[in-house]
């Protein structure tokens, strides 16, 4: 299971997450459903639920990694740099870049702020030590406009 601690000092602390009332609602059930087949990571996930601040929709900051934004991190050893799109499991699809919130590296992310930093462990013990550097909101594709009947005089 991945932990995640900051990365600034001796006496760091995890660094705080901030988490929109209605998502954080549906990863607790993403989170309860997973229960069976990956208990850890679900465990993880009620976790950072627990003590992250909530917020509305209106008042989540634009830097706040989030369901359907683009984040950008930095492994700070390699200094190599990948980006994502955070989305629920069944809209996963690394390939086009779309990472599910319920993986080792979506719990650690989920409510961080741009410019967090943090040390998160992988599935195989390595050490990683991962900064936020870029959080940019996806914007949904505008509704096709609804046609006009031709009007039968």
């Amino acid at each position: 299971m991945p932990t995640i601690t900051a990365s600034a000092g001796a006496s760091a602390t995890v660094p705080g997450i901030v988490l929109e009332t209605g998502q954080a609602d549906r990863l607790e059930a993403v989170a309860d459903a997973a229960m069976r087949r990956l208990p850890d990571l679900a465990r993880r996930l009620i976790d950072e639920i627990a003590r992250a601040q909530l917020v509305a929709m209106e008042d989540l900051p634009p830097d706040v990694v989030a369901l359907g934004r683009e984040i950008t991190y930095r492994d700070e050893i390699t200094h190599q740099e990948q980006s994502v799109v955070l989305v629920m499991p069944e809209e996963a699809d690394i390939a086009q870049g779309r990472a599910s919130v319920l993986t080792p590296i979506g719990v650690a992310l989920i409510g961080l702020r741009l410019g967090a930093s943090f040390t998160w462990e992988t599935r195989n013990r390595e050490s990683r030590w991962l900064t936020v550097t870029q959080v940019d909101q996806i914007l949904k594709p505008k509704a096709s406009p609804r046609r006009r009947r031709a009007s039968v005089t």
